[in-house]
């Protein structure tokens, strides 16, 4: 374990606290996916806090037919590619992300920001993990096997609440 933890906290992984999930690029050649009115991140417009717009939007034809998943209300997203890896996000509302973005879209045992805070307090790990090369890289596997200290839930809502005042 990375460190000592109280007694009362548990070590686990991000990925047994919740469901992650890797976005999709709808082929820019049809242009019957673009357009429309689902909104489509992508790790650009990642802004470490919460996401109350996005500029681009995708069509229901690109869900229906392309491998782009729906993010629920409550997604936190985290960016896996180049200049952004490392990024954070709370979505708004629903959105679909390209293939940089990583999702948790269901988590339980946990509140949510509190992993959104862990998230960007462990932003030069994933960095690190990144590599080198001109596109470094953190794989939703790297994502899903780091560790996560889990305090008990009033203890996550103490430590939130000094976090942001």
């Amino acid at each position: 374990m990375p460190f000592e933890i109280p007694e009362s906290w548990v070590w686990t992984t991000l990925g047994n606290i919740g469901q992650w999930q890797s976005g999709a690029t709808p082929s820019r050649l049809c242009k019957k996916y673009y357009g429309g009115t689902i909104p489509w991140l992508k790790t650009g417009d990642l802004n470490d806090g919460y996401i109350y717009d996005i500029p681009e939007y995708i069509t229901e034809k690109a869900l229906a037919e392309t491998s782009v998943k729906l993010n629920p209300v409550g997604s936190i997203l985290i960016a896996m590619y180049g200049a952004t890896i490392g990024k954070v996000g709370m979505l708004t509302f629903p959105a679909t992300t390209n293939q940089a973005c990583c999702a948790c879209v269901d988590y339980s045992g946990i509140e949510q920001k509190y992993l959104f805070y862990f998230l960007v307090s462990h932003k030069e790990e994933f960095i690190m993990q990144g590599g080198g090369g001109a596109q470094p890289n953190i794989s939703k596997e790297k994502i899903v096997e780091t560790l996560i200290p889990i305090p008990p839930r009033p203890e996550q809502v103490r430590i939130v609440n000094i976090i942001e005042n």
